[in-house]
């Protein structure tokens, strides 16, 4: 890897910066403590506290580490599990946004390697992007430079949290290994007639004279460097024809589970797909002018009644380097529809309209170009009318009321729905539009006129046009610049040596592309390099790729929830139309996570954001220091400008890294945000629960280091009876937290049910807890249920567990770290017990008996309510009480009745 970013020209120097801040964050994180911990010694330390955690964690993330981030041989013969966190753009710092969603893959690649699966959990970087070139202008850094540096960090980072990622799938965007294969991808596109030029309006500074992305206007519409007032302008751009995808993508949802929410956002995004575009070639008194233009309809089957096509004020004819633009600029009124003399002609059906320039500022939704077909639209019928345009009626209604075609050419006679099928067909056939799209939904423009971007593959040619470089010549590398002004044309402009080519078809003198790719593109496919990272040969091998795919469970935010999924998924159904992959969808579940939010103090009268040292938190309510200004409270994503941010490496130093996982888990469900606060909320609380665990093994260590040796037969009825009742709460816990593991991720519930069995143990006996083989078993399986969500402690728990004397459990595979263990199953006997069981009743917290019931009844609160009522119990001590309340426990099979005395 080293050699590759050398071959950007980074200087040695500038690696070693921010590294002296890791160096004391992992400092402040393992000091040297005195006291040691069994691991080392062997000797076992009662009380889990500061010093002992911090212990167990220096101890266990190095071997963690070394256990879990190495990937073996692809075994197809095993069942596989992939599970993808979105990767990450290397901006040098890790906030909790990261931390959240990596615990969350981390936990699940640990609990599916537990249950035997083959796991790949892999971590790369977006690499590309303007904040590099951003640092270039402003600091003198190269982006290779900048972008490494921050990589290098943030991995450090990522490896003292214990995340088991499996480095050596490791990729990174902006390394040419990998941009060789997106410029493959992108020349397949051009092959497949995907990709295409034309001009499009883009954000112009006129001081600097350079194209700004969206992000470099400020809410006032001014440049973000020159401050002047930005423009709109026209250039030619590159685009991808994702519309040709939209009906095949918005079809296939169906194919994939619930993804809560999500797959109605990509439903949205890409429209009801009932309309397509067909292509036109335009005329100038009957001479052709070589312009070609693409117009929507969402009644494609009625083409031949078109009268006109119509187009906006600001449509690029009238702005762009077109040659009909003055023809077109003298012909326009604006505020009335605009009959030209410029035609279009129809290259499927031939047929022959004019160009009307709209009254409108906008059409419904995206489009600047459609269709006029009066039969279907009375609008169209209306400006037809008033312009006096001539079109012919293709609608015929029948007696029955079904719709057909007339005067439609070899279309006439068929159904509405059947002249739409053989018509979209027949324009696909001829290359001459017919795809199925939304009038929503536009083409993917990829132009960015940027140095830190994948090298668009294109030589232009005077003789030989438009040429793709032979993929023989991929990687078109990025050339070294050492100076970034952030004006002008794109950087690469200013590289003659680099830009002037030869033609790869004619040997003639070119130019090469100047325009490199949106990002976007980079991360429309790196899930598919994953399975096959250091193929040097194609993108990936397509056997591991169809053993891989599709990801199990892809994890990210929800702002990527629509773009980027829409852009992955349009590259994996493009790979398998090449027979490149099997699988079309390339993410089966999606688990979309919350914000984490902290609260914000701003002032009323400004809205300006304050730091914390500048507000006064003792009264009632919070006020500024210095004026006593009353300050608005609310809770808001966390960000550096709002004053509201938590650092990680602050939060893992005060409270170690098992209980910033266990936090993240146990305080709201994946897909909603948590609220920071870590006084009143959920971190005492699994800080409590981890004291308690070591409790529990302290307890079983002590009681078998006694003199007494273990014998089941030494207890007595109710003993037996109360180690029974501990066997049917592990089954039960082991059962409720698999399922919240892989069906709904639901880890806070999971952390509960964890913590009920804790405090189910917590009450046992001494004589249970020396002579129960079921309380020896609940504790083991407690353990390893724990470790994939707090794998630090749970390793130091089981092998404190794994050295104590006389283990009445043979089948736990006690010479191995919890981490190997297998995933509890639930007994077979459990599952056999019978379908009755005694509910407990209480009324005002005082028992009062047991009622008999079916298992599944006592679930469910209405029915166990019910019955208890027409129970000899509950018409002996509940029959004409007012109910106020009852609290029913399905985990204890207990109910409390709180009545009116």
């Amino acid at each position: 890897m080293q050699s590759a970013w050398q071959r950007f020209g980074v200087c040695s120097s500038c690696l070693k910066r921010q590294q002296n801040d890791l160096i004391k964050w992992q400092r402040r994180l393992i000091p040297g403590w005195i006291r040691s911990i069994y691991s080392e010694t062997g000797k076992w330390e009662r009380d889990y506290g500061l010093e002992t955690r911090k212990k167990v964690e220096k101890w266990w993330l190095p071997r963690m580490k070394e256990q879990f981030c190495k990937t073996s041989e692809t075994d197809k013969s095993r069942q596989k599990f992939y599970v993808l966190s979105m990767f990450p753009y290397p901006s040098g710092k890790l906030h909790m946004g990261h931390v959240r969603v990596y615990t969350i893959s981390d936990t699940i690649a640990r609990f599916q390697k537990m249950r035997g699966m083959q796991v790949i959990n892999p971590m790369g970087w977006d690499a590309f992007g303007l904040p590099a070139e951003n640092a270039a202008v402003e600091h003198g850094l190269h982006p290779a430079n900048w972008t490494q540096s921050n990589i290098k960090h943030m991995r450090e980072q990522l490896d003292a949290l214990g995340l088991s990622f499996t480095w050596e799938r490791e990729i990174t965007t902006c390394l040419p290994e990998y941009y060789k294969w997106t410029q493959y991808l992108f020349i397949k596109l051009f092959e497949a007639g995907l990709v295409y030029q034309k001009e499009a309006m883009v954000n112009w500074d006129p001081v600097d004279q350079t194209v700004l992305a969206n992000e470099q206007v400020d809410e006032n519409g001014c440049s973000w460097r020159s401050g002047a007032k930005v423009e709109q302008k026209y250039l030619r751009q590159w685009f991808i024809k994702t519309t040709v995808y939209a009906k095949a993508m918005l079809d296939s949802l169906s194919d994939l589970p619930e993804w809560y929410g999500i797959k109605e956002m990509q439903a949205n995004w890409i429209g009801d797909c009932v309309g397509c575009y067909l292509d036109f070639v335009l005329k100038v008194n009957g001479k052709e002018t070589g312009e070609k233009l693409a117009a929507y309809t969402n009644t494609p089957e009625a083409i031949y009644g078109a009268s006109h096509l119509y187009v906006l004020p600001d449509h690029r004819l009238l702005h762009a380097n077109s040659s009909l633009k003055e023809v077109l600029q003298s012909e326009f009124i604006p505020g009335k529809d605009c009959l030209t003399s410029v035609t279009a002609v129809n290259l499927l059906t031939k047929q022959e309209v004019p160009i009307v320039i709209s009254a409108k500022s906008a059409f419904e939704n995206y489009i600047d170009t459609k269709i006029g077909i009066p039969s279907t639209n009375p609008e169209d019928a209306a400006v037809a009318q008033n312009l006096g345009l001539s079109f012919s009626e293709v609608i015929e209604t029948l007696p029955d009321g079904l719709e057909t075609l007339v005067n439609s050419g070899e279309f006439t006679g068929m159904t509405r729905q059947e002249a739409l099928k053989a018509l979209t067909q027949q324009a696909k056939n001829k290359g001459v539009g017919g795809d199925l799209t939304s009038d929503k939904l536009r083409d993917w423009l990829i132009s960015r006129q940027r140095y830190w971007g994948t090298p668009i593959p294109i030589i232009h040619c005077q003789t030989c046009g438009t040429v793709p470089v032979p993929y023989e010549d991929l990687p078109v590398k990025l050339p070294n610049i050492t100076t970034f002004t952030g004006k002008g044309a794109s950087p690469l402009e200013t590289v003659p040596e680099w830009m002037n080519c030869s033609c790869p078809r004619c040997k003639g003198t070119a130019k090469r592309e100047t325009d490199t790719m949106d990002t976007f593109v980079d991360s429309s496919w790196y899930y598919l390099r994953y399975t096959d990272p250091h193929n040097s040969d194609r993108p990936f091998n397509k056997a591991l790729a169809d053993y891989w795919m599709p990801v199990d469970l892809y994890i990210g935010g929800k702002e990527h929830a629509v773009m980027h999924l829409y852009y992955a998924r349009f590259l994996s159904h493009f790979c398998y139309d090449q027979k490149m992959t099997k699988h079309k969808e390339p993410f089966y579940k999606l688990l979309v996570q919350g914000l984490i939010k902290s609260q914000t103090y701003k002032l009323t009268t400004t809205s300006q954001y304050l730091k914390r040292e500048e507000i006064d938190l003792t009264g009632t309510k919070p006020v500024h220091i210095k004026t006593k200004e009353k300050l608005q409270v609310t809770w808001e994503k966390m960000s550096k400008s709002k004053h509201n941010g938590i650092d990680p490496e602050e939060l893992v130093e005060q409270y170690g890294i098992d209980t910033m996982r266990l936090y993240i888990l146990f305080a709201a469900p994946p897909e909603q945000d948590i609220l920071w606060d870590a006084k009143t909320d959920a971190v005492p609380g699994v800080r409590r629960w981890q004291s308690r665990l070591w409790s529990l093994v302290t307890k079983l260590i002590e009681a078998r280091t006694s003199s007494t040796v273990p014998n089941p037969l030494l207890l007595n009825k109710k003993e037996k009876a109360e180690a029974k009742k501990i066997w049917e709460q592990k089954n039960l816990v082991v059962s409720e937290v698999t399922s919240y593991f892989t069906k709904d991720y639901l880890f806070n519930a999971a952390i509960s049910r964890l913590m009920g069995l804790t405090n189910v143990l917590s009450q046992a006996s001494q004589p249970l807890i020396l002579h129960s083989a079921e309380f020896e078993d609940a504790l083991a399986t407690l353990c390893i249920m724990v470790a994939p969500m707090a794998p630090h402690i749970a390793s130091e728990l089981w092998k404190g567990l794994a050295h104590v004397q006389n283990k009445l459990c043979t089948y736990h595979k006690w010479d191995d770290d919890v981490l190997h263990q297998s995933w509890p199953r639930v007994d077979p006997e459990y599952l056999q017990q019978p379908d009755i069981i005694e509910m407990s009743v209480l009324i005002n917290n005082k028992a009062c008996g047991k009622v008999s019931m079916p298992r599944q009844v006592a679930r469910n609160a209405e029915e166990v309510h019910e019955l208890i009522l027409q129970s000899e119990l509950g018409i002996k001590h509940l029959q004409g009480r007012p109910i106020k309340k009852a609290f029913l426990s399905p985990r204890t099979a207990l109910i409390n009745f709180l009545v009116q005395e």
